[in-house]
């Protein structure tokens, strides 16, 4: 890689970890406002049990795992951007997204059902065949792996130098 295709990388690095911000912060606060502020408002003025508020918390906890898979990229592309070395850098991010975005999924799937069923007594199923939960869930397992893969790789060089 050239001197000029580096800085140009680190650049568009420097440039997607500022939009990876912008995005945590925006939809993190909409988020935020729909899920939590919004039904505790609604809670407050009228003379319901606070269920539906609970359960409006419950829906939105996968986006909390997504978002904070989202950060941890940008966080490494920020780390890229200011000359940190690829490889353990890439290793760090792909095992912090892979687990963000697993348990983002695990949670859509199989924990808001089941504690939403027990707020509002009972109703609704076991299991919510959200597939786009149960897609990212498994990318993220798969990342995890990668990143392991990588880590292991790392090492395999490193003994490889020593004997050169």
């Amino acid at each position: 890689m050239t001197q000029d295709e580096l800085l140009r990388f680190r650049l568009m690095c420097g440039r997607f970890h500022r939009l990876a911000v912008f995005m945590v912060v925006s939809v993190g606060t909409v988020l935020a406002l729909g899920y939590l502020v919004l039904p505790l408002w609604q809670a407050g003025r009228s003379a319901s049990p606070p269920d539906h508020w609970l359960a409006s918390v419950m829906f939105g906890s996968p986006a909390l795992f997504y978002l904070a898979g989202v950060w941890f990229i940008g966080r490494a592309l920020g780390d890229l951007s200011r000359g940190r070395l690829i490889q353990p850098t890439l290793s760090h991010a792909l095992r912090c997204v892979g687990l963000s975005l697993a348990t983002g999924g695990a949670v859509s799937v199989f924990l808001v059902t089941n504690l939403v069923r027990l707020v509002e007594g009972g109703r609704g199923g076991w299991l919510h065949f959200d597939v786009p939960g149960m897609t990212l869930g498994m990318i993220g397992g798969a990342l995890f792996l990668l990143s392991r893969v990588m880590d292991r790789a790392t090492e395999v060089q490193a003994e490889l130098d020593e004997m050169i």
